[in-house]
């Protein structure tokens, strides 16, 4: 649920923030709700009989750089060129059912194994939305500006489930899936056309109904969010800087608190915590009734980044480019590490672990990339970039055999 962070240039990270959050409002503002059609014709498939083994070939292929900044950096298994359109979101770029998938129009679905497209849908992903992934469906918003929220399956692109929250609101937006109800948030449509509030409801994922919906208060924004559901709390934040936690099975709010820093509104949850960075403050605080249970601190001007926790492990870096791997229950660190600053290389703004390697995607290019370290010391491993001087945030997701690595439209697949 993190966004660009560039050591020493906070300018960009308020811009792909901005740009994000103008492409969602645009489309919103401009669009309204029309009818509903299903159109089981939409996806375009292809045999995954057809494709073989190895490197893909064909005009969509691109000659690799050899990868630079480290000693043992791997070779990709295959690149391809997409149709990506991500504004830099971990959530615009998901793995499952073996297809790999990043936000854009067509939305693509290529096989994990050979980089060969196995399904697609023309009219895509709605630029800044999240690809959402429960109960073995991609839960996606209608690029059609239909009002609807749409099911698929992610191994043939097949629509499986569709709900529709109503006339009176505009463009729900997925944000959080759990194993029964998918949540979304919406504009609250006025006579005229306007809207100045918003709604948050929960969708049932079987019967497609809605379960409740609740209006959010004056101030709130439905563009910016980040969510995750844990047991009977849903938290999200927004560009306001507004935490919030309601009960799932009501949609009571349960607390809200408003932050100093949330880093664009990125945080992490485990058991029964949520973890906020904010400046040179790590804090978690308790899901049921907002308690503080620790406080991390960095020194003054080392500005806590984007968190992420990875098999009970709390991972996150900070403006002067030291990681942390922290216990999350307590706040114990358990490492720290300086080797990103002594190699010259930016912070991680997103991570993935597969075995006993932790591998990060930095934003920006030039000192960036994907870096690998060992899980246990934060020690670098090496660096994988492909030397494109493409101005996007890296994205990276595992299906365990393989790391996806995306930057811009260029999708690298790396042996782990």
């Amino acid at each position: 649920m993190p966004d660009d962070i560039t050591v020493g240039q906070p300018q960009f990270s308020s811009r792909r923030r901005l740009l994000r959050l103008a492409a969602g409002g645009l489309t919103l503002a401009t669009l309204t709700t029309g009818a509903v059609g299903c159109n089981d014709g939409a996806v375009e498939t292809e045999d995954p009989g057809s494709a073989g083994g190895g490197q893909p070939s064909g005009e969509d292929d691109k000659p690799v750089d050899d990868a630079t900044g480290g000693d043992k950096a791997p070779k990709p298994l295959w690149t391809r060129t997409t149709s990506a359109e991500t504004y830099g979101d971990n959530d615009e770029f998901v793995v499952a059912a073996g297809v790999v998938l990043a936000s854009g129009s067509p939305l693509a679905a290529l096989d994990t194994a050979t980089g060969k497209k196995k399904w697609s849908l023309p009219g895509g992903a709605v630029p800044g939305a999240p690809l959402l992934l429960g109960k073995d469906t991609l839960y996606l918003a209608s690029s059609q500006y239909d009002g609807t929220v749409t099911g698929y399956d992610p191994a043939s692109g097949k629509e499986t489930w569709r709900s529709r929250l109503g006339a009176g609101y505009r463009q729900p937006r997925p944000v959080a899936v759990d194993g029964t109800q998918v949540y979304v948030v919406a504009e609250i449509l006025e006579d005229d056309g306007s809207s100045k509030t918003n709604v948050i409801a929960a969708l049932d994922s079987g019967t497609g109904r809605i379960a409740w919906k609740e209006q959010r208060d004056l101030g709130t924004m439905q563009n910016g969010i980040h969510a995750a559901v844990r047991g009977r709390h849903l938290v999200y934040t927004d560009f306001k800087k507004n935490l919030t936690v309601r009960d799932t099975a009501t949609g009571g709010q349960v607390w809200t608190r408003k932050t100093t820093k949330t880093n664009y509104g990125f945080f992490a949850v485990h058991e029964n915590l949520v973890i906020v960075p904010q400046d040179n403050v790590l804090q978690a605080f308790d899901l049921s009734d907002g308690t503080e249970k620790w406080t991390l601190k960095s020194l003054q001007f080392d500005l806590f980044k984007e968190p992420a926790v990875l098999e009970d492990v709390l991972y996150i870096a900070d403006s002067a480019r030291k990681v942390r791997a922290v216990d999350p229950r307590t706040g114990k660190v358990l490492w720290q590490s300086t080797s990103l600053a002594d190699a010259g290389l930016q912070v991680p703004r997103q991570y993935v672990k597969v075995g006993d390697t932790l591998f990060g995607a930095t934003d920006l290019d030039a000192k960036g990339g994907i870096i690998a370290m060992d899980a246990k010391t934060g020690d670098v491993r090496w660096t994988f970039n492909d030397g494109s001087g493409d101005h996007h945030a890296w994205l990276a997701a595992t299906d365990g055999e393989r790391l996806f690595a995306l930057h811009g439209t260029a999708l690298h697949a790396l042996p782990v």
